[in-house]
């Protein structure tokens, strides 16, 4: 196999020689920084090689290329622990609303229901802009870069997606009590 520096490497090459030579050093600054989800280690040690392929003509030549990995590791880190602490929040907020009587769960579990027929409705551009701004508590800027369009387009998609399900709700049983969810950002 030829080396990284050697130009008649070809790119699978120069990638093969980069990852055997820095999988461990990545895999243990990932599992340092990973406390408490451990598990996660692998996933994020993947998505890192998968950056490094997707923008392998940015790498740096070694040595630098190993600094370079280690910045893509930061980022790649800093957005699961992002995730986590965005599951822990709303896990907490769905935890602490307080349920009053038997009758209210069967009327929550209905509402749920509703809201959840009344999101599968939309088209399937519109579920995913509820779902990463409301769910995912992306910004309409970070919607956007994800999605591959216009932060004004966001907006757009996501007031005609809740309109078009608050319609469905109140088509459904007039004004139902999940509504406030959509406000809420909590559904």
């Amino acid at each position: 196999m030829k080396e990284a520096g050697d130009p008649r490497a070809t790119k699978e090459e120069r990638f093969r020689s980069l990852y055997d030579a820095q999988y461990a050093s990545i895999s243990s600054y990932v599992r340092r920084r990973v406390t408490g989800w451990d598990g996660d280690v692998p996933d994020i040690v993947a998505e890192v090689f998968a950056v490094t392929w997707r923008r392998f003509d940015d790498v740096p030549a070694p040595p630098e290329g190993r600094l370079w990995l280690y910045g893509v590791a930061r980022r790649v880190v800093g957005r699961h622990q992002r995730a986590s602490t965005r599951r822990r929040r709303l896990h907490a907020r769905l935890v602490a609303e307080p349920l009053e009587s038997p009758g209210q769960v069967s009327l929550l579990n209905s509402g749920q229901s509703r809201v959840q027929l009344a999101i599968n409705s939309l088209g399937a551009r519109d579920q995913e802009v509820l779902r990463l701004v409301l769910w995912e508590e992306l910004s309409h800027a970070e919607a956007a870069r994800v999605l591959g369009c216009s932060v004004n387009a966001v907006g757009l998609r996501l007031k005609r997606a809740k309109n078009r399900v608050r319609a469905e709700l109140l088509i459904a049983s007039g004004p139902p009590r999940p509504i406030h969810l959509i406000q809420d950002h909590a559904f």
